[in-house]
């Protein structure tokens, strides 16, 4: 049976793109989980996972990672 294209990775792709961008001191690798979780969640859920959706909340979830950072962690030796 041929593989058909999923539409969740390729808004997976393009959400995760957008936010690292926006999102430059999280690592690349945790906003793609955090958009991962969020598509997942969305999709179990019954949810209608548009690439709106998806960006709307994984945005808010980072921003919450943001803030919750201490002090410290903005603090770089070297």
């Amino acid at each position: 049976m041929p593989v058909l294209t999923d539409q969740r990775s390729d808004t997976r792709e393009v959400v995760t793109r957008r936010l690292s961008g926006e999102f430059t001191a999280v690592p690349s690798a945790t906003v793609h989980r955090c958009v991962a979780d969020v598509l997942a969640c969305a999709t179990h859920l019954g949810l209608d996972a548009t690439p709106a959706l998806v960006e709307r909340m994984a945005r808010e979830h980072l921003v919450g990672m943001e803030k919750s950072r201490p002090p410290s962690a903005y603090v770089r030796e070297g």
